[in-house]
């Protein structure tokens, strides 16, 4: 069998189920497509690597797709899109108690912040994304990102515990 041949296989049969976990990240099936196109790529140049790695090839092409998918989006012509949507991320969902939770609790919560502060938490907290990275998506400097984060902390904090402050 060809390398190509392979290949094709290998992505007849991801294909699909890639395209659905980065357009669930992305919210975007044309975007999804060609991420999982650069996906393909990624895969031939590695083919070799591939085929001698232990482990799945499976959860290889998902974590490439994961990583192109968060590195379009950290990219300075997403960020405007970025700065008020929240990032879904399938993996770490484990169940529905977590989007309950937030439903219920942590979006009130974060309504109470202006736009700024409320960006920088999302990216920092539910995003997992360094002070740096934030920084570079936000288009703002570093000490401004910890500067907005301490705040909206102390302000969420006078809210939950008003006794504290």
């Amino acid at each position: 069998m060809s390398r190509s041949d392979l290949l094709g296989a290998i992505m007849k049969e991801n294909r699909h189920s890639l395209v659905s976990y980065a357009e669930k990240m992305l919210g975007d099936r044309g975007l999804a497509e060609d991420i999982v196109q650069e996906t393909t790529i990624r895969a031939w140049r590695n083919i070799d690597r591939l085929l001698g790695m232990e482990g799945s090839v499976r959860g290889w092409l998902f974590t490439v797709t994961r990583h192109l998918a968060v590195d379009w989006v950290r990219k300075p012509h997403a960020r405007k899109e970025v700065v008020g949507v929240t990032y879904s991320d399938p993996v770490t969902q484990s169940d529905a108690t977590e989007a309950v939770r937030d439903a219920l609790v942590v979006k009130p919560l974060l309504r109470r912040l202006s736009p700024e502060h409320r960006a920088v938490l999302v990216h920092i907290y539910l995003c997992d994304r360094s002070i740096q990275e934030t920084a570079g998506i936000l288009g703002v400097p570093a000490g401004t990102v910890k500067s907005r984060q301490h705040n909206a902390l102390r302000k969420l904090r006078s809210v939950v515990r008003p006794e504290a402050e």
